[in-house]
């Protein structure tokens, strides 16, 4: 494995822990905490980045079909961070989240851990 994909896979390790946190904080407590934010936003900041180093160390390039699942879940976390953020932004930490939010919070995680499995699948049966 060279370099660059030793760094992504590195840095989404730390992407899985911190939604992990932040999500399943959420989900239990059905409120927007500091660290519920914090750690949606560090886990879409480490997802940006390990998509970074897997795209330039891969030698198929950016357009695969693990690249588009894994778009897609980076996509879905992104679009769960800000859909937090404009719930802060409005009503302030703390306060409960929608039923709406709240699932497709759930959801999302769900397809970014099944894009994060099916990577380490690939990998392992290489």
């Amino acid at each position: 494995m060279n370099t660059y994909l030793q760094i992504g896979t590195t840095v989404v390790f730390f992407a899985l822990t911190s939604y992990s946190i932040g999500v399943l904080t959420e989900q239990k407590t059905r409120r927007i905490s500091r660290n519920v934010i914090l750690f949606l936003t560090l886990g879409v900041v480490l997802d940006i980045i390990a998509t970074f180093f897997m795209i330039i160390g891969s030698s198929k390039g950016g357009f695969t079909l693990h690249g588009f699942i894994g778009y897609s879940s980076l996509l879905g976390m992104l679009l769960d961070a800000i859909f937090m953020w404009i719930r802060v932004a409005k009503y302030g930490l703390n306060k409960e989240v929608p039923k709406k939010l709240h699932l497709y919070s759930r959801y999302a995680y769900i397809w970014w851990v099944l894009a994060f499995i099916t990577g380490g699948l690939l990998v392992f049966l290489k």
